[in-house]
């Protein structure tokens, strides 16, 4: 079959992309997108249950800051692991149409940000319903969530090329992802954190998007100046190497799909 041309318009071709992604995840779903609130819901009743009552942690609004946790590792570990398959899952598509193969895994990432959307809507109603009040630090929010989506797109891009090569990369993606629960403060406080590990904490993206959430939405301030350099230094560092990366790796994708 003769390869189809590409028009050259990238916003309807993400667009699209996006849309097919998120159509599929959620056909033959009864519940469709409420899934997207039922999910962190569940896991922050049995994670306050068990951190609250059987271990005994008397943080206020724990709820908040461990949704602060939850969110932003849901996004990340759901996003990296189907963006590290989609040149694979794609590969008809890729192998037929003459695109730009860059924009695939992108938009698989992206697709994700109209499901994350709706949890986001959870965390800022939940912050308001336990008494923290809307402020101008607020603003802040779209700045780290642009980072953060910049940083696993770059990574997203080096792990689906080399997923074509090495069928292993995706589970060893699901692994990392199963180890970085623990890693990431996600239910636990950064004040418990040995010193000396802190600064590994603080340079990892996830672990960074956890606390800034902490600080803007619980706490009232604003993400110290140094994270957020370090972040976007890391997400805009991720994005270059991805594309580096990927555009070396991309010329023998036919030999391997």
């Amino acid at each position: 079959m003769k390869n189809r041309a590409w028009g050259g318009d990238y916003v309807f071709l993400l667009s699209n992309l996006m849309q097919k992604d998120f159509k599929i995840r959620y056909r033959n779903m009864s519940l469709g997108v409420f899934w997207s609130l039922l999910n962190p819901l569940v896991t922050m009743g049995v994670l306050t249950f068990v951190i609250t009552q059987i271990f005994k942690n008397t943080t206020p609004n724990y709820p908040v800051r461990l949704l602060c946790g939850l969110v932003p590792f849901n996004f990340f570990s759901f996003a990296w692991g189907v963006g590290t398959n989609s040149i694979v899952d794609g590969s008809n598509f890729v192998k037929r149409v003459a695109i730009p193969r860059e924009i695939i895994p992108i938009a698989s990432v992206l697709s994700n940000c109209l499901h994350i959307l709706i949890q986001i809507g959870l965390l800022l109603f939940m912050t308001v319903a336990f008494g923290n009040p809307v402020n101008v630090n607020w603003l802040w929010l779209p700045v780290i969530w642009g980072l953060f989506i910049i940083f696993v797109c770059g990574l997203t891009l080096m792990t689906s090329a080399l997923n074509v090569f090495v069928r292993d990369v995706r589970y060893l993606v699901e692994s990392f992802n199963a180890v970085l629960f623990w890693l990431v403060p996600i239910f636990y406080s950064f004040e418990i954190i040995p010193p000396k590990y802190l600064p590994i904490f603080v340079l990892n993206p996830v672990s960074a998007m956890v606390f800034a959430l902490r600080r803007i939405l619980v706490e009232g301030g604003s993400p110290p100046l140094s994270l957020i350099r370090n972040l976007t230094l890391v997400s805009f560092g991720a994005l270059l190497v991805g594309f580096i990366v990927f555009r070396q790796l991309r010329r023998k994708f036919y030999d391997y799909l």
